[in-house]
């Protein structure tokens, strides 16, 4: 019988070769491969590529975060002793486990496992080893496997690899000779190159032919007679305006009089002026009004506080006595200067606005109470909490007035520290304070519990103050 000769299989495709190195390269010792079933349902899947210990319990430095009191805060469930992975279970768990001499329950297996130290049963697991442990709630399925292959590094494709060198430079050429000929073709239609020739001389003249036609401009009016006029209308009102004082010193430089006289009559005057005054102001409430505004002369007020004439003394809105005397802004006294003190009474007084506030309330935070877990900063974050509930009331009270209540409050502190849950148990008519409390307690964070999860009961008090 002729032998064939052998011959190396050949590649059917680029990087097969490849693929064969790369499984050659991922077979070795199996991997753990455990599942955690919750509710009958699988929760989480893991495959511990790291050849490690495998540790369960509610601390969160474990790998598998169980809530349950039974077993220590971090228990190595499977130890990787030498080479071997070993199974470590305690008296409270239960479950099956397939080994080379068959599938028994963890009771029968206490025989022949090892005792640790720290009062576990300890049994050796060989690669073809599986099985379910049971760890109160919580149901772990294991298995070996083997491990999964690398993941090749990320490379860049090879046109890119090559770099310049595969550059089409036909193609490159005809699109850099398009740009060149769409930027002339753009350059051409901004430019002045196809522009008509002007002729300058042409449209200078036409230029001044336009401007010798323009009509004349209109005539502008005089404005200094228009001022003129002006100024004469002014100091014809001022000469009406100057009263009786001008007169009485025209008529001392028509006669010649003395300063004596000329001071007598400027006084009489002033007092007939006075008078006429409190007479209409009797008859006319316009002549009332202006003495309110303040704008008579405080010269002549002067004199006739000094006289008295034509003033009805505490009568009138002016309310002046018959002291008499020279006008003194604030000084106390009968005369004019206690005018402002007159004014109306405490109880009559206007245009005062006064704030009135509404009710203001306030929260008392009765002491928090922790079970499940022990959590470090329960009371401070509790008592942080508080300006938040007094706000949360303080809103509810201006809606309210008689507002008031309790609310007890259960929150429920999740394994990190936050807040997974809160709920409230209200008395009282606190209308929409209750759900703003609630806001303000979910928002909170704890530190992480040492049991894996809490609840902390906070009573809150609101009373107005």
């Amino acid at each position: 019988m002729t032998q064939q000769p052998f011959s190396q299989p050949q590649a059917s495709r680029p990087g097969q070769m490849t693929a064969v190195m790369r499984a050659v390269a991922a077979t070795g010792p199996k991997v753990l491969r455990i599942g955690v079933v919750q509710s009958g349902r699988v929760v989480e899947e893991r495959i511990i590529k790291q050849r490690t210990h495998v540790t369960v319990g509610p601390n969160e430095k474990s790998m598998f975060v169980v809530a349950s009191t039974a077993i220590p805060p971090s228990f190595r469930l499977f130890e990787l002793i030498d080479a071997d992975y070993h199974l470590n279970f305690l008296d409270g768990m239960t479950g099956r486990v397939a080994l080379p001499t068959g599938i028994a329950d963890l009771s029968m297996l206490k025989g022949q496992a090892r005792r640790t130290p720290q009062g576990a049963f300890q049994l050796k697991l060989s690669e073809d080893s599986r099985g379910k442990l049971v760890v109160g709630d919580t149901t772990f399925l294991f298995q070996f496997v083997a491990p999964p292959p690398m993941q090749p590094k990320p490379q860049l494709p090879v046109a890119v690899m090559r770099g310049a060198t595969s550059i089409d430079w036909t193609t490159t050429m005809i699109a850099a000779l398009s740009f060149l000929l769409h930027f002339l073709g753009i350059g051409s239609l901004y430019s002045d190159w196809l522009d008509p020739v002007i002729n300058e001389d042409a449209n200078l003249a036409s230029l001044v032919d336009s401007v010798r036609s323009l009509p004349p401009p209109p005539v502008v009016e005089q404005q200094q007679e228009r001022d003129r006029s002006a100024k004469d209308s002014d100091q014809k009102q001022e000469s009406q305006k100057s009263g009786s004082t001008q007169k009485a010193a025209a008529a001392a430089a028509a006669g010649k009089m003395s300063s004596r006289q000329v001071a007598a009559l400027t006084k009489e005057l002033d007092s007939l002026q006075m008078a006429t005054i409190g007479a209409l102001s009797a008859q006319s409430p316009a002549t009332a009004d202006v003495l309110k505004g303040g704008e008579v002369a405080t010269s002549a007020l002067d004199e006739a506080a000094k006289t008295g004439a034509g003033v009805s003394s505490g009568m009138g809105d002016l309310r002046i006595g018959p002291g008499g005397g020279a006008l003194r802004p604030g000084a106390a006294g009968g005369g004019l200067g206690d005018i402002g003190g007159r004014g109306l009474s405490e109880g009559n007084r206007k245009g005062e606005a006064q704030k009135v506030s509404g009710p203001k309330g306030n929260a008392n935070v009765g002491g928090a109470a922790v079970s499940g877990g022990d959590v470090a900063n329960a009371s401070r974050v509790v008592a942080g909490m508080r300006a938040g509930f007094r706000n949360c009331f303080n809103r509810e009270l201006a809606q309210n007035p008689d507002a008031q209540g309790k609310v007890d409050l259960s929150i429920k502190v999740g394994p990190g520290g936050e807040v997974q849950n809160v709920t409230a148990v209200a008395s009282g008519s606190l209308g929409s304070a209750i759900e703003c409390v609630k806001a303000r307690a979910r928002s909170a964070q704890f530190d992480p519990p040492s049991g894996g999860s809490a609840v902390i009961k906070v009573p809150v008090t609101f009373v107005k103050q």
